[in-house]
């Protein structure tokens, strides 16, 4: 690939970071506010940055309301909207914007909404900032694109996107990500990006951009000066390879704001940790998540990126892994619930006898016609996968589940779970909530593993940590 960029050489060559530390700042102005961020999870990965938050399955109004009281800064609505179509995605979208207008209304709280989308540019950018812009009834001078990621080696310079492999800078476009069944796309260019999206009805050269050298050469004033020109709902890609980049975007967003600024974001993870002021803490440990001591840990694989893949096949290699496959073409035919029970009794079976079971669906990726078709094809198999989690009878000692729709769909409808607390990463980029008295198994530690995130040996890594 010819238009890949060396990773040393390339970050080396930009300006030195910011010197001036911007926390402090952010951490006054959220103060000074009150406010409490919502994040509108299109999967349940957004929790991946940061500690002690709120992650809401439910997010109806009373169930906003009573989050509004906690002291926890933020709160994860997920939608996992990546998953469906266009319309249902804005539907929900909408429905949740409006919900946090009148939670916000009825206790007097501002809320600022953030839309955490995936950081190698799936989803459904404008569908669901226009729906959520209009939920919230109330205009706003630009919706600012934020995708660097920096657990997952995503980052954005000079207005390309790009993934990383530590050695090589790759345009996004040319990554397996741009070839998605259901999310597909050419330009690494996020301003061409970004009329590709809309159609061309949002031209390239009217995007905005902040740019490295304004966050590190002219920092928070440089950064407030560009702000300061949007207007009229304008896009704006955000430059970043850094976490400190984003903190001087935060703090120069968050006093915008309060001179009456208004924003909407979407952004990776990476910028959710900034937003409100969190520093990286340690990761955590078996002993930090107070695990039991006995019986068997369960790990459900839906992923089929070629990442999640490569990890899988380690995970299998591992000796003590007991493993059942879900046949997917069984699935999406009528031998769907045999199967699934096969599944679910092998599972069980094993996490009885103290052993770690993994549960993954067959490789084979089915597709359909077009794009509607590979969406349902998707939730066919999702549906299938929740049956067969949901038949396991014994407690696991702990779950791991890799991709981030998978996880949705296993906390929501195979362990009913309400809310959980996002206690903090096991690994880079990989979050580990405690599920709620309200699910199947009160405060059982559910570890999200993105499909995108870690080397091959990621999540033998996670479950040898977790065994010690």
């Amino acid at each position: 690939m010819t238009n890949r960029l060396p990773f040393k050489q390339t970050l080396d060559s930009l300006p030195d970071e910011w010197s001036i530390d911007p926390i402090p700042a952010i951490r006054s102005s959220i103060a000074r506010t009150g406010a409490k961020l919502a994040v509108l999870d299109d999967d349940p990965t957004g929790a991946q940055t940061v500690h002690d938050v709120a992650v809401l399955t439910d997010w109806s109004v009373d169930a906003i309301v009573e989050e509004l009281a906690t002291d926890l800064p933020a709160m994860f609505l997920v939608t996992n909207s990546r998953s469906m179509p266009l319309a249902r995605a804005q539907a929900v979208t909408a429905e949740a914007g409006r919900n946090l207008r009148e939670a916000s209304a009825r206790t007097g709280r501002r809320i600022d909404v953030v839309i955490r989308g995936d950081s190698t540019l799936r989803g459904h950018f404008i569908g669901e900032l226009t729906a959520l812009e209009q939920a919230l009834g109330k205009g706003n001078d630009a919706w600012l694109l934020i995708p660097f990621f920096s657990e997952g080696g995503r980052y954005t310079i000079d207005d390309v996107h790009y993934v990383s492999d530590d050695e090589w800078l790759t345009p996004a476009g040319d990554t397996e990500f741009a070839r998605d069944t259901a999310f597909s796309y050419r330009s690494s260019n996020l301003r061409k990006w970004v009329e590709e999206m809309t159609d061309g009805s949002v031209s390239a050269a009217d995007v905005a951009s902040i740019s490295i050298n304004d966050l590190r050469l002219g920092g928070p004033e440089r950064v407030t000066e560009v702000l300061s020109d949007l207007e009229g709902g304008r896009v704006c890609v955000v430059n970043a390879v850094a976490m400190r980049d984003l903190e001087v975007l935060a703090q120069s967003l968050l006093a915008a704001e309060e001179r009456g600024q208004r924003f909407l974001y979407r952004s990776a993870a990476s910028f959710v940790r900034a937003r409100l002021g969190q520093t990286g803490r340690e990761l955590l440990t078996a002993d930090d998540l107070d695990l039991p001591k006995s019986g068997g840990a369960l790990i459900v694989v839906g992923s089929h990126v070629a990442r999640t893949n490569g990890q899988l096949d380690e995970l299998l290699r591992r000796p003590g892994i007991a493993s059942v496959e879900i046949d997917v073409a069984e699935l999406v035919s009528d031998a769907g619930t045999r199967e699934t029970a096969r599944v679910a009794g092998f599972a069980s079976g094993q996490l009885r006898k103290g052993r770690d079971v993994a549960i993954y669906t067959s490789r084979t990726v089915l597709t359909g016609i077009n794009v509607a078709e590979n969406l349902a094809i998707g939730e066919r198999i999702a549906s299938g996968v929740v049956e067969a989690v949901r038949g396991v009878e014994q407690r696991p000692r702990y779950v791991i589940v890799k991709g981030g729709t998978t996880a949705s769909n296993v906390a929501t409808r195979s362990f009913g779970v309400a809310r959980a607390v996002g206690r903090g990463q096991v690994a880079p980029g990989v979050p580990v909530w405690d599920l709620g008295p309200e699910s199947r198994f009160p405060g059982l530690k559910l570890v999200v593993f993105p499909g995108n995130v870690g080397d091959p040996d990621a999540l033998v890594e996670v479950v040898v940590k977790l065994s010690a």
